[in-house]
């Protein structure tokens, strides 16, 4: 796909910020500019491309199949030159070592594999040691020091848990569910509502132990139909409205592997959003490339 050629920074900023936040008013409020002005961005992106970036729905916008392509090239042009920005890369380009990082698989799947690759385009001498691990793996992997790193859901952490734990990035929770769903005509849904529906409950990475808990904080419990470690398994039973779930928009995907559409909806109840994050031990002796990681997975993550 070819980049427009009279297209602004700004513009792909815009694009990108309506994309990741799937609201215009939202990325105007991030942004700080007015509706119309991420609005008329996308437009004319749209315009000098000839396709249609964005879905309008009545609860937010969804990329098109050519928007989600258009914008992971965006993504990457944009994080390039936050890091060509802000890190010296004499220093950084001569940095010699390894660090040796335990990740949980949805943080794996869904997270740290740009986060790696910046790394290695602004560290190409450090060697990544990447562990695929449970929570409770990482936990012990990092207390006695098998891990210089952990990256995880850290809101499915124990809050007395003797690690350093810093949050990189928090996500919220929606509805998912098929394209022609009887709550998609529904302008207030409620945990409530979803109840009265079959729901596909996702099991790994502690899954249903964190659903369960914002579940029973409102006296309801899921009506499960069906449980599954799988994504896509997940996706496609959503899609073909077998059930309903809830889960993150670091996750979610408008379509199934079929390509059937998936609708999020937003739930009336405060959720609590997943946050993934990075445990550490409070007095580990840092060796440069792990400091290096750490400091730098901060930085891209505006932590």
């Amino acid at each position: 796909m070819a980049l427009p050629a009279n297209a602004s920074l700004r513009q792909f900023r815009y694009f990108c910020a309506a994309a990741e936040l799937k609201q215009f008013s939202l990325a105007a409020r991030q942004l700080r500019v007015s509706q119309s002005v991420v609005t008329t961005a996308v437009r004319q992106l749209e315009a000098m491309m000839g396709a249609t970036l964005f879905d309008r729905l009545p609860h937010g916008v969804e990329l098109t199949a050519e928007g989600h392509r258009f914008h992971q090239r965006i993504r990457h042009i944009l994080d390039s030159l936050e890091d060509a920005l802000d890190e010296p890369h004499h220093a950084a380009h001569d940095l010699v070592g390894s660090v040796r990082i335990g990740a949980s698989y949805v943080v794996l799947g869904y997270f740290l594999c740009g986060l790696l690759a910046r790394f290695r385009r602004t560290y190409p001498h450090v060697e990544i040691d990447l562990v695929d691990m449970d929570r409770q793996g990482i936990e012990a992997g990092v207390e006695s020091g098998d891990l210089d790193l952990g990256l995880c859901i850290v809101s499915n952490c124990d809050p007395g848990l003797a690690l350093a734990r810093k949050v990189l990035l928090r996500s919220r929770r929606q509805l998912w569910v098929c394209d022609q769903h009887a709550l998609m005509g529904q302008d207030d849904v409620r945990l409530a509502d979803v109840a009265g529906y079959p729901y596909i409950m996702l099991t790994v990475d502690e899954g249903e132990a964190s659903a369960s808990r914002y579940w029973r904080a409102t006296g309801l419990e899921p009506r499960v139909g069906f449980r599954t470690s799988s994504m896509e398994a997940l996706r496609g039973l959503v899609a073909y409205g077998f059930g309903v779930t809830i889960l993150s928009d670091m996750v979610y995907r408008s379509w199934s592997l079929d390509g059937r559409k998936i609708q999020a909806r937003p739930i009336s109840e405060k959720i609590p959003p997943m946050e993934v994050g990075m445990l550490s031990r409070p007095d580990a002796d840092w060796t440069p490339a792990a400091r290096a990681f750490r400091q730098f997975a901060e930085l891209a993550c505006g932590v």
